[in-house]
């Protein structure tokens, strides 16, 4: 694995104890390094001591509110943390066809090692709350560009960036040098910008579009994007979350939904996300959408196994007929 060869070749004298913790770890498994590698990860994490505040931590004994200032300092330092010591993971999660079934690739998802429990957006949110979201974004594209190494290799992969990463060069970087073959790749764009953002966004995608690569966005629930803008940018893939998935349970409606016209107006693929039931995936499927994934089709691992497994193995209740 790469990140062990980054831990291990890392010549800070004060990382010293976590090089030896790995290489005891490496030992222990000798067939099994990606389970010393998230050994180390958690060990790591005891040992930096550091948990986002819970249970109203970050009060004084008297119950006066932290100062802003304080706050601030606390959570830089545990974003820089985690940007350190790398306590991150990635999991996969399988994209299905629709309605045959077969997986057509993988979303990354990021995973935080932490006591805390906090999730992903929890993190996220918090280094952008600091001014380090890009960073810790750009952290985690390493981390997941370096397990997508071992994705077979017919399947895309998808990554999800903001517009702000994603118009930074070391994000398109990493995209080109990657050792995916560009047309594999799919950027989901997620979170909010302002229009001259946006006009970024296409200008900086334009160069690795004309290589292969494919672009998702939202297309309903608190994080879709307006209407106007994905004409301009004209995604591959348009992705509809348990919101539209709810809508259309609640039963057929007189005009057909704006999502599925304007998809067909810029061509882009209708995928589904958050499908937990036979019913829900046969709705999806009865709505014309083409790809979904959720539970029901295959949870996130982080484990190598499982992402070969989805290509060989038949999931519980893709199989329904439209």
């Amino acid at each position: 694995m790469e990140l062990i060869n980054d831990v291990l070749s890392d010549p800070a004298p004060e990382t010293e104890w976590a090089r030896s913790q790995l290489r005891t770890l490496l030992a222990s498994y000798p067939d099994n390094p990606e389970r010393a590698f998230l050994e180390h990860l958690i060990g790591t994490r005891k040992q930096a001591g550091q948990r986002l505040p819970v249970n109203g931590e970050g009060s004084t004994p008297a119950g006066r509110p932290v100062a802003q200032g304080a706050q601030d300092s606390g959570a830089t330092k545990r974003i820089k943390s985690v940007l350190g010591s790398r306590l991150l993971l990635t999991a996969f999660q399988p994209v299905h066809r629709l309605p045959e079934g077969g997986v057509a690739g993988v979303e990354a998802l990021t995973r935080f090692v932490s006591s805390d429990g906090a999730d992903a957006d929890t993190w996220f949110r918090e280094a952008e709350s600091v001014g380090l979201g890009v960073e810790l974004e750009i952290a985690a594209l390493q981390c997941a560009v370096s397990a997508a190494g071992k994705i077979p290799s017919h399947l895309f992969v998808a990554f999800n960036l903001t517009p702000t990463a994603v118009t930074e060069s070391r994000t398109q970087g990493l995209l080109q040098n990657s050792g995916l073959a560009m047309d594999r790749i799919v950027v989901e764009l997620r979170g909010q910008t302002d229009d001259r953002q946006w006009e970024r966004v296409i200008r900086s995608l334009e160069p690795l579009r004309r290589s292969g690569l494919r672009v998702a966005v939202d297309g309903s629930g608190p994080s879709f994007t307006p209407v106007d803008r994905i004409l301009a940018l004209r995604p591959d893939i348009i992705k509809l979350d348990r919101t539209f998935i709810d809508g259309i349970l609640e039963g057929p409606e007189p005009d057909e939904p704006v999502v599925i016209g304007l998809a067909r107006e810029v061509g882009a693929v209708l995928a589904a996300e958050g499908i937990e039931t036979e019913t829900e995936l046969a709705a999806v499927i009865d709505a014309g959408l083409t790809a979904g994934q959720g539970y029901l089709m295959g949870r996130p691992s982080v484990h190598p196994l499982d992402w070969s497994s989805w290509i060989i193995q038949p999931t519980v209740g893709v199989n329904v007929e439209p």
